[in-house]
């Protein structure tokens, strides 16, 4: 354990190549060898691989057998040349992407929606980059369609307080207002504070299965009905757990119902690059009927270029990531979905009943596999940067001050879960032991938990990414 003063800043973190490798901020004259620039790499991916193979790493990666990664890289190889936007070359992505939307619908309820196949009213969808792209893009359909229909040129949206930041992010990028109601004892949406917020204005609702920082799943069903009868959209943000908790559900655990087998569902995120298994940069949006899809979409009839069209915010895209997820889905099965969820939710229930064994700390939300934890006598954060110098890498969170840990398949491993308790306990102990020490994010993230003027966060976390871009 090292005190706090010999400690690097954080940035020395995210740039710990510069003093191993050469730094390049102009293209060299002459082209590197590419065995060079291939063993460069491979050292590197070794390097960062200790990082989470192990399972020592909240999240992160959600599959990462290597047989499994193999694959994927070798399904990504055969169709690294394919481009969406070009459908007359690369038909074959048309096939992959129609399938894993419809797949992924038929997984959250599409089959029990009253919702035909192949009719408007079908539940359809498209494919993103990843969550965030997901979730900005049912918002801005929802603006766009309140505009359309309604005449509303100032709609908010009314999203719980731990609703994911991709919905602060599309208010800011939609100019949406941002109306956040409060969660309860147990971190699920308030429904009462979600009615009395809507107004006129009001475009979409928002809950989510489950919310990322404690895991839990908020009241879907009232939720969604208050939508129905008010005749607002309603979206579930199934990023983190579209992928797992129908499986949990099929399993036989108490997972409510959040998808389109309840009526006022009329929008979805889902990850497929999460508990989906797919490679990164995936993920599902869906909808109830065709003509709510139509906002998403981008058309231009009198562009000198020519007739332009595209679904989702990018042009070019690249195919290679449609193949491997529904390579890993096709390769999966459904057999491969409910063992690997046994395996994960068997997991966190053991990790869970450790944290709660741990008398200094409290867990917080009732989740199948997130463990979110907190202390009402020791610095959570000092205890999550004593973790850290056991090469644990969990997500620091506010409001209030917790650590969590989200189980994947990696800590499903043999010994890692035991692993993490042990080290967890002694971590306690090194805290309870040295009130007075250090660590390197605990001022971070103690100061980003308290302080009431947001802005000097705000500017840090601005000259934190402007770090991101320097090569000097």
């Amino acid at each position: 354990m090292t005190n706090g003063d010999e400690r690097e800043p954080p940035e020395a973190n995210i740039k710990s190549y510069r003093q191993r490798y050469d730094t390049h901020e102009r293209i060299p004259a002459a082209g590197r060898p590419r065995d060079a620039i291939l063993a460069e790499m491979e050292e590197i991916a070794s390097l960062e691989e200790e990082r989470w193979h192990d399972g020592f790493a909240s999240g992160s990666v959600y599959h990462g057998d290597q047989d499994h990664v193999d694959f994927l890289s070798k399904v990504y190889t055969i169709n690294s040349q394919a481009n969406p936007l070009h459908t007359d070359i690369w038909p074959s992505v048309v096939k992959y992407e129609s399938e894993i939307v419809s797949m992924t619908a038929s997984m959250l309820g599409a089959d029990e929606s009253g919702a035909e196949r192949g009719t408007p009213a079908e539940i359809c969808g498209t494919l993103s980059s990843g969550g965030t792209e997901s979730i900005l893009l049912a918002m801005k359909t929802y603006r766009d369609r309140a505009r359309e229909e309604k005449g509303i040129t100032k709609p908010n949206m009314i999203v719980p307080t731990t609703a994911h930041a991709a919905f602060h992010k599309a208010a800011q990028y939609f100019n949406i207002e941002l109306v956040q109601i409060p969660v309860d004892a147990d971190f699920r949406a308030d429904v009462a504070a979600t009615e009395e917020a809507i107004t006129e204005n009001t475009v979409v609702l928002v809950g989510s299965s489950p919310q990322f920082p404690h895991g839990v799943i908020d009241p879907i069903a009232e939720l969604s009905e208050l939508a129905r009868s008010r005749g607002i959209g309603f979206h579930t943000d199934a990023c983190l757990g579209g992928f797992l908790l129908p499986w949990a559900h099929r399993l036989g655990y108490d997972v409510p119902p959040f998808d389109f087998r309840l009526p006022g569902v009329t929008s979805m995120s889902a990850d497929t690059h999460k508990y989906g298994y797919a490679a990164k940069g995936t993920s599902v949006v869906l909808y109830r009927g065709q003509d709510l899809r139509h906002y998403q979409y981008f058309t231009t009839t009198d562009w000198p270029g020519g007739l332009y069209c595209s679904p989702s915010f990018a042009g070019s895209r690249p195919g290679a990531l449609s193949a491997a997820c529904w390579a890993a889905m096709i390769s999966v099965g459904e057999e491969g979905y409910l063992e690997s969820a046994r395996r994960i939710l068997e997991t966190a229930a053991k990790i869970r009943s450790g944290v709660a064994a741990i008398e200094e700390l409290q867990l917080f939300g009732d989740s199948l596999f997130v463990s979110a934890f907190g202390s009402e006598e020791l610095d959570i954060y000092k205890v999550m940067d004593a973790m850290a110098e056991r090469g644990w890498s969990l997500n620091g969170l506010h409001k209030p001050a917790c650590v969590h840990l989200c189980t994947t398949l990696r800590q499903t491993e043999p010994g890692v879960a035991e692993r993490f308790l042990e080290d967890l306990k002694q971590s306690v102990a090194f805290v309870s032991d040295q009130p007075d020490w250090t660590g390197a994010m605990a001022p971070i993230y103690g100061m980003a938990n308290t302080i009431p003027d947001r802005g000097v966060v705000r500017d840090a976390l601005r000259d934190h990414m402007d770090s991101w871009y320097r090569t000097r």
